[in-house]
């Protein structure tokens, strides 16, 4: 059979054998022929290719086609790109960091959207030229249904990165291409909606062209899952400010495609009534034309409402809060957010996550939904905040019965010893190894959650060991060859900030990328002063149940003096603090003179907050709230992010205010 030559095909090659051992251009073209004319012998090409042939032979695909097929109305094709706008966004930094590589490199860089359509192309401009005899552009058919086996079509189908070689196209036309696809998923549904692809002739082909694509689509997903964060925090933020926020009201918090994204006054989080009232499940088609009344005409015919808000922001529906009837609702909420059981055959306390901060309940939202996902998940926040609680919950959400739940501290095991910790080893595998060789500490997982704890201290050079067991999904115990599956959910916890360890080359990227597709920020207890009561009293029961001792008070002084406080430590500080009241107290009344000098007297930075208005004014909210955004746009030299974050509101709430109060914003 004859072909179009757009570039010319290589015949084999070294490169081809460090994927393909076996690989041979000619003899893959011949193989083609005979399955194409319906003989079946297929020789040494790879079997997912195969399939993948078999998969177009059923879908009637025309072997002979010489191009893929293209949306022809400018109109469909924006409507395309607009659906598209938050994945296009988020490919945005991507595609900007990889296209000064891609210039005269002979490759073109594609995004397309979950049906194998072309939403956006970068990259060589010969070679995107050349892309368009195929339709390989903008508003290109590149499913397998149209076109075959290709690196697009077939990574949508199956999910998995994807390599398609040459002659291992299965339409002749497109046999002078080569090209690696990479599914790109919903950071919590996991849902494939789009692909990254990298594109070019068949000269281009490297080892590692699968790894960079790998690596750009791990970078989409984080930024998608930043983008539905910040949508997220506005939504939980809308629904605070709400009537249906009221704290004796049982609520389902819903997003704006109607998945659960928090729910509160529901059983005990632990054991629901009903599987469709847990977080990320679609309990409704939510849409952004609906009214109230078709919201709860859409709603599963047993759950009872008290009532149902629409949630706007931006001109347009974001959400729903469904408040919920007794009949439905298990427990009106307290201040415990969550309550986690004790592990079984474990000898521990239940634990529980007190707050009800919007960035805290936003946290616990996250761990739930990567829970359900199977996702890694990357636990940030400084020495102090619980990072370990949401580890906890993270493993006591997912769906296995008695999963098992292994920690390890990078930072305490020498690197000498911790690639033997993490993969094990055999007998003799080095000096001290244990007689009959042991499992790592990913085997003893398999099933549950591996966490890693302080993982911005595990040594560089182990990390690519690490990326390729995440990526693998197995591990080789050091002194051995055999590969040993394993099914674990990295939970990966660091005080550090990665990001900028990425920078200064102390931490890999494309490991950051990895585990960093949903990445949960635990915030400083200074960022949200109004769990301190909370936590106080929290704290107040479990002391006095541990000491069989009447709970103490705390003075209106004492009280207001601590919800001033700065807490460095977090919610360890606190915790230590009532602790040591039950210890030095005699008595219940808890005064001033209690407290330790560095809550009385604290030092610049760490104690009171230096934005405490002290001019003279109007005792009234609305001033003293005006007065302490202005002391800390002070503070923070105009910076609106970092005054939002030690104000502990959203930006969007800080620009409000900005605007409510007429403050500069230098």
């Amino acid at each position: 059979m004859g072909r179009p030559r757009y570039f010319k095909a290589t015949q084999g090659g070294n490169d081809d054998a460090g994927l393909f051992p076996e690989y041979s251009e000619g003899e893959t073209r011949r193989a083609w022929e005979n399955y194409v004319t319906g003989q079946p012998e297929t020789g040494e090409v790879r079997s997912e290719i195969v399939q993948s042939w078999q998969r177009s032979m059923n879908l009637g695909v025309d072997a002979t086609r010489l191009q893929s097929r293209k949306i022809e109305r400018d109109e469909e094709l924006r409507k395309l790109r607009r659906r598209n706008a938050s994945l296009r966004q988020a490919a945005r930094a991507a595609f900007a960091r990889l296209e000064p590589h891609l210039a005269g490199a002979q490759v073109i860089l594609i995004l397309t959207d979950n049906n194998g359509v072309i939403i956006d192309a970068i990259g060589d401009h010969d070679v995107l030229d050349a892309g368009q005899n195929i339709h390989l552009e903008v508003g290109g058919v590149w499913n397998e249904d149209v076109i075959g086996t290709n690196g697009i079509g077939t990574a949508l189908k199956t999910g998995k990165p994807t390599y398609v070689h040459a002659a291992e196209h299965f339409c002749q036309g497109v046999q002078a291409w080569t090209c690696a696809g990479v599914p790109i998923f919903d950071p919590f549904d996991r849902s494939v909606i789009g692909v990254v692809d990298l594109s070019g002739p068949p000269d281009i082909f490297r080892r590692h062209n699968i790894a960079l694509v790998v690596a750009a689509a791990r970078e989409i997903e984080i930024a998608l899952a930043e983008q539905q964060r910040e949508e997220r925090t506005r939504l939980l933020e809308t629904f605070l400010n709400s009537d249906a926020s009221r704290p004796d009201t049982s609520v389902l918090l819903l997003d704006k495609v109607g998945r659960i994204m928090f729910r509160r006054g529901l059983d005990d989080r632990l054991h629901l009534p009903r599987p469709d009232f847990a977080v990320g499940h679609q309990l409704l088609p939510l849409s952004a034309n609906m009214t109230e009344g078709d919201i709860r005409a859409a709603l599963p015919r047993d759950i009872e409402t008290d009532g149902i808000t629409r949630l706007e922001f931006d001109g347009s529906l974001r959400g729903a809060a469904l408040s919920l009837k007794r009949s439905t609702a298990i427990r009106p909420q307290d201040t415990v957010a969550v309550r986690i059981k004790p592990r079984a055959n474990v000898d521990e306390d239940e634990i529980v996550i007190v707050g009800n901060a919007p960035k805290m309940l936003e946290a616990i939202e996250l761990a739930e939904r990567a829970a359900s996902a199977g996702v890694t998940v990357l636990i940030q926040g400084e020495t102090g905040v619980g990072k370990e609680l949401f580890a906890r919950l993270v493993h006591n959400r997912i769906d296995r019965k008695n999963a098992p739940y292994v920690t390890v501290n990078c930072a305490a095991i020498s690197k000498e010893l911790i690639g033997a910790e993490l993969f094990g080893h055999v007998e003799g595998a080095f000096t001290g190894a244990l007689r009959g060789g042991k499992p790592g500490k990913f085997e003893q997982a398999d099933g549950g959650v591996l966490c890693l704890d302080e993982i911005g201290d595990m040594p560089v050079e182990l990390q690519p060991y690490l990326l390729r067991a995440l990526e693998q999904r197995a591990v080789y115990r050091i002194g051995d060859d055999q590969r040993r599956p394993v099914n674990v959910q990295l939970v990966a916890m660091t005080n550090r900030n990665l990001r900028s360890d990425v920078e200064q080359g102390r931490f890999r990227r494309d490991l950051f990328y990895r585990i960093g597709i949903v990445a949960i920020d635990v915030p400083p207890l200074r960022q949200r002063s109004g769990d301190v009561a909370l936590l106080i009293d929290h704290f107040n029961s479990v002391f006095s149940d541990r000491f069989s001792r009447p709970r103490l008070v705390f003075a209106p002084a004492v009280m207001d003096r601590l919800k001033e406080y700065r807490w460095p430590g977090n919610v360890r500080e606190l915790r230590n603090l009532v602790e040591r009241l039950y210890l030095l107290k005699s008595g219940p009344e808890v005064g001033l003179n209690d407290l330790p000098p560095e809550i009385i007297e604290p030092a610049d930075g760490l104690g009171f907050s230096h934005y405490v208005d002290v001019e003279e004014a109007p005792i009234n909210l609305e001033n003293m709230e005006a007065m302490t955004i202005r002391r800390a746009i002070q503070a923070e030299k105009g910076n609106l992010t970092r005054v939002a974050e030690q104000l502990g509101i959203s930006r969007p709430t800080l620009y409000r205010k900005i605007k409510q109060y007429g403050i500069p914003r230098d």
